[in-house]
């Protein structure tokens, strides 16, 4: 089966502005915390914001305190300042394509003309505008209602955001015909024109489109409404338990093609527990077959970190071959069980963010934790033995390496010491990232030739160099996958800070480096001609990111075990070019 997943699915600019604000607004503002209203149309970040003690109100108290923000789809003017004189310090979430709507309205109103609003009367968005429009504000939710309105001297028509493109093609069509002196507007916001374009387009290249999102959501709702004009099967659901359903079940079981979409206040990690539910449907269903069980091999290794630990193995018998060590086998062992072990613990202790960005691997640490935890503290230990054998500079060097990693995510400063904001390592802002990258830079090109030699030459430097930035951007891609959750959860990754476009951008430059570095050392004769081949594994982890940038690689088990294969390939690289002298 292809999945398709819309390029426009998840959160808009607006919704994702207005959630940012509500998750950054606790410690930064007086609490308790409210949004006046519910922030936007999704029930699980409504629940999700319940949890974090963030709660909607729905009437103005006379008396109030704390803070308020004004939900995505903006309010009334008398309602603001109702809130302000209740005692309420009151932030504007309003989306700025609404706010812009606002301003339409009350600056025409104000010169005497009738405002039409083509929209939902009980949208909280057009409930909002009518705020705007005082006493002449009238809405139409369709051609019969716009027809009997009467006619106005002068009269302006806007449209809710999320309303239908084509059927306000069909008022503007209606107003040039029966009324040309009345000023029409184009509010809709263009993300939602592109999502609605897109939808129809997606609707002729698939057997089945799957729609998530609240079904309150007036956007989502349009988005279905068009893939079902289309004449495909549509299935609208909010999570991914709705797919469990036996006829929806079927009906993607028979598809070869099945697109996925989302509504503008549909967050990432939704998207991503539908993608997972319709790529690891139930083998009952789908059937199996060499294709299904390469998926479900490729999956096991990626759960148990079985994978990555041979990634980690193979990319320290690259390093090693290219400084010459002779004897690599015991280094890719130590290699192995340090990334298995580190990486379990740390997945272990660190579920919370795996709820929203890997619920297929929260469940699975949930119901394996007692033999994985086993596999982690062996794993470690083995490791730690093996260099006691080699030295006490190996062992010291690999036990400071593991209490680091133990200690990521383990609160190590008191609370009245950090002030209750950087209590662990993994409270540093890009510290995950950084950290992970170094530590299999050291265990993987510095470890081996310290533990043989003593010593670590330029050329290992340069190893050093190539290998971290490698992983760099391998773990840096995935945060970039993960940025709604880890949000949530308070970790501050890289793409956090830098925004998940630049922080492509970066890793695309750092990749495009390491590739022109390894064909260019050799060259100069700073590394031996194996770096040339090597050189492919930067090159086309390049391209993977490329691609999932124009999306035409979605998130999911196959990408996350296409990105780890390119540590696998430097192993398999470097034992060719030794097999063939």
């Amino acid at each position: 089966m292809k999945i398709l997943i819309a390029k426009t699915a998840g959160f808009c600019m607006g919704v994702r502005r207005a959630v940012e604000m509500v998750l950054d607004a606790p410690g930064h503002h007086a609490t308790p915390i409210f949004t006046y209203g519910p922030l936007i149309h999704n029930p699980q970040v409504l629940d999700l914001l319940a949890e974090k003690g963030i709660r909607a109100l729905r009437d103005i108290p006379e008396k109030g305190a704390g803070t308020v923000l004004i939900r995505a789809h903006g309010v009334p003017p008398d309602a603001r300042g109702r809130l302000e004189a209740a005692g309420f310090t009151v932030i504007d979430a309003t989306c700025p394509r609404v706010i812009k709507v606002q301003r339409i309205i009350a600056r025409h109103a104000g010169d005497g003309n009738a405002v039409i609003i083509i929209g939902d009367r009980d949208h909280p968005e057009v409930i909002g505008l009518l705020g705007y429009a005082r006493d002449r504000g009238h809405v139409a939710g369709d051609m019969a209602a716009l027809c009997a309105l009467p006619a106005f001297h002068r009269a302006i028509i806007v449209a809710q955001t999320t309303q239908n493109t084509g059927f306000y093609e069909q008022v503007r069509q209606w107003a040039a015909a029966h009324h040309p002196e009345y000023r029409v507007f184009d509010t809709i916001c263009d993300s939602t024109e592109k999502r609605q374009a897109e939808v129809q387009r997606l609707a002729g290249q698939v057997d089945a489109l799957v729609v998530v999102g609240g079904k309150n959501s007036g956007n989502t709702q349009r988005l279905a409404e068009i893939g079902a004009a289309a004449g495909k099967p549509v299935f609208h659901v909010e999570t991914e338990k709705e797919l469990d359903d036996p006829a929806v079940s079927k009906t993607l079981a028979a598809a070869r093609c099945v697109g996925i979409t989302a509504g503008a206040s549909t967050p990432n990690w939704i998207i991503r527990r539908v993608f997972r539910q319709v790529e690891t449907a139930p083998p009952d269903i789908r059937g199996w077959g060499a294709r299904r069980a390469l998926f479900n091999l490729q999956r096991t290794l990626l759960l148990t970190n079985i994978y990555v630990a041979l990634g980690a193995g193979s990319l320290c018998y690259a390093c090693a071959m290219l400084q010459g060590i002779p004897r690599p086998g015991p280094y890719m062992l130590i290699a192995i069980l340090y990334v298995m072990s580190m990486h379990i613990l740390n997945h272990l202790t660190g579920r919370e963010e795996d709820r929203y960005n890997d619920p297929d691997r929260c469940r699975f640490y949930e119901a394996y934790k007692l033999p994985l935890a086993c596999m982690a503290v062996l794993s470690g230990a083995a490791g730690l033995l093996m260099a006691f054998a080699a030295g006490r500079l190996p062992f010291l060097i690999l036990l400071a390496m593991s209490l680091m990693g133990l200690s990521y995510n383990m609160r190590i400063i008191p609370g009245f010491l950090a002030g209750g904001k950087v209590r662990r390592i993994r409270d540093l802002p890009g510290a995950k990232t950084v950290l992970i990258a170094m530590a299999w830079g050291v265990v993987t090109a510095v470890y081996p030739p310290l533990s043989t030699w003593g010593r670590l030459e330029p050329t290992g430097l340069l190893v050093f160099a190539a290998a971290t930035g490698l992983v760099f951007a391998r773990t840096a891609f995935f945060d970039t996958l993960d940025m709604q959750g880890d949000r949530i959860v308070g970790k501050g990754t890289i793409p956090l800070l830098l925004g998940e476009a630049a922080t492509l951008r970066l890793l695309q430059r750092i990749l495009l480096f390491i590739t022109g570095a390894l064909i260019i050392a050799p060259l100069a004769g700073l590394l031996p001609f194996l770096s040339l081949p090597l050189a492919a594994c930067p090159a086309g982890l390049f391209i993977v990111l490329r691609a999932h940038e124009n999306r035409r690689m979605p998130p999911g088990i196959r990408l996350e075990f296409l990105v780890e294969s390119h540590f696998v390939l430097a192993g398999l690289l470097a034992l060719l070019w030794r097999m063939t002298g």
